[in-house]
């Protein structure tokens, strides 16, 4: 899902890149358990925790349908972009380091082409980041001050702006601390703490949901019509999102033969997981699941250290996701030197806008909606189109205008959907 997070294990030797992959570089290629582990790690992340509100938005059948179709098409785009690479790479030499999307996107389409790739990778990290900040300002907020609304400190974040405010400048001091640091090599730890942070708030939060279904077996519908359709299409778009990660996971792939079955096996647990926590936590919430899950968890010391553990999790993920957009902003607009300043208005820019999202669940389908759309169908349809036309039949060309015409579609109405959800909601 998140490539920032992952280019916390780039090699020494080299300068942090927007899609570097996460495990180590121990030895010269990986197995194909690391590969696997490469592949979940990159994919599952904070978006997971806004499905169970997808779900009770747009049904739970409705749901499955969408978040399996978009598990396979998102599995097809990426093998889209390795038949790509390996069809460039075989014609000539000059082809041989195409590391990375940008990279694609520079042979394919010049400076046009990287700079699409460029952008879209600046707003849908910064996007995960702007969603990770709601999160934790939302989850604070609902800990330590709706239990006691009549306390001082409650009373005066109340007299002056809301406490996910306040909880989210509060982030702000230290987000800056950590956004100075240059390389990533010191923060790498902090990937692998993330994501076993985040399997075990599912398994607890998995575990709770069943204990709740099987207690209170609260209405639940099975298809919410077809208003919502884009809405839930985005947030799974959104929690699939790591297509950036896989040309540089399959370059450090041993066996490159089989990595097509590795990605599609990992894709089948992710959409399986998701599946499950999705349905469980509809089916034990029903219409009070919240748009944040943990949200739900109620009073208790389990909840505390789980709702708390995501927080610090999304706290020093931040900079791991911010990674590419110091990356991206700095090669842009300062020859691709360090700049601290860039780095803090970068910053500055990404906690501005997540004071003003009220819901996080909506964001998630405006994120997914708006650039993960073009990141994961649109632009690896048409590379491969633009390098395969020669030689591909007409089923070959329908597929491809058909995946393009697609992404767009999902990515406008989609957008759409969730800006008037967004400012509904603030209205």
């Amino acid at each position: 899902m998140e490539s920032g997070k992952n280019a916390a294990f780039s090699s020494a030797k080299a300068l942090p890149r927007e899609d570097t992959p996460l495990i180590p570089k121990s030895t010269p290629l990986s197995s194909q358990s690391k590969t696997f582990a490469n592949v979940f790690i990159a994919i599952v992340g904070a978006g997971v925790l806004g499905l169970p509100y997808a779900f009770k938005r747009t049904g739970w059948i409705m749901s499955l349908m969408m978040l399996f179709s978009v598990a396979g098409l998102t599995h097809y785009c990426m093998m889209l972009l390795i038949h790509t690479r390996r069809k460039l790479q075989s014609l000539s030499g000059e082809f041989a380091k195409i590391n990375s999307f940008g990279d694609l996107g520079f042979t394919v389409c010049g400076s046009i082409g990287r700079f699409v790739v460029d952008v879209m990778i600046v707003l849908s990290q910064a996007g995960f980041c702007i969603g990770y900040l709601i999160f934790i300002g939302n989850t604070m907020a609902n800990l330590f001050n709706a239990s006691s609304p009549d306390s001082l400190p409650s009373q005066v974040i109340a007299f002056s702006m809301s406490a996910k405010s306040w909880y989210i400048w509060g982030c702000f001091p230290f987000q800056l601390g950590l956004s100075s640091v240059a390389t990533l090599t010191h923060l790498a730890p902090l990937s692998i703490f993330a994501d076993v942070v985040d399997l075990a708030a599912m398994g607890v939060v998995i575990v709770k949901d069943v204990f709740l279904m099987m207690e209170n077996r609260p209405e639940v519908k099975a298809f919410g019509g077809l208003s919502v359709f884009f809405y839930g299409m985005g947030v799974a778009v959104y929690a699939f999102e790591g297509i950036g990660m896989v040309l540089p996971i399959e370059s450090e792939t041993k066996e490159r033969e089989t990595f097509g079955k590795i990605l599609g096996l990992s894709m089948g647990l992710i959409s399986v997981i998701y599946g499950a926590f999705g349905v469980l936590g509809y089916f034990a919430f029903g219409n009070d699941t919240q748009d944040i899950i943990t949200a739900n968890l109620g009073p208790g010391l389990i909840s505390l250290l789980v709702q708390l553990g995501l927080c610090v999790n999304l706290f020093f993920t931040f900079p791991l996701m911010m990674n590419p957009v110091y990356e991206i902003v700095e090669r842009r607009f300062w020859g691709g030197r360090y700049c601290l300043w860039l780095r803090w208005l970068s910053v500055m820019v990404v906690t501005l806008v997540a004071l003003t999202v009220p819901n996080f669940a909506d964001f998630l389908s405006l994120v997914g909606s708006s650039v993960c759309c073009g990141l994961g169908f649109v632009l690896p349809a048409l590379f491969h189109l633009l390098v395969f036309k020669e030689e591909m039949n007409w089923k070959g060309w329908t597929i491809d205008v058909g995946i393009v015409s697609l992404g767009l579609v999902l990515a406008v109405s989609g957008t759409w959907y969730a800006l008037m959800e967004i400012f509904a909601i603030k209205a």
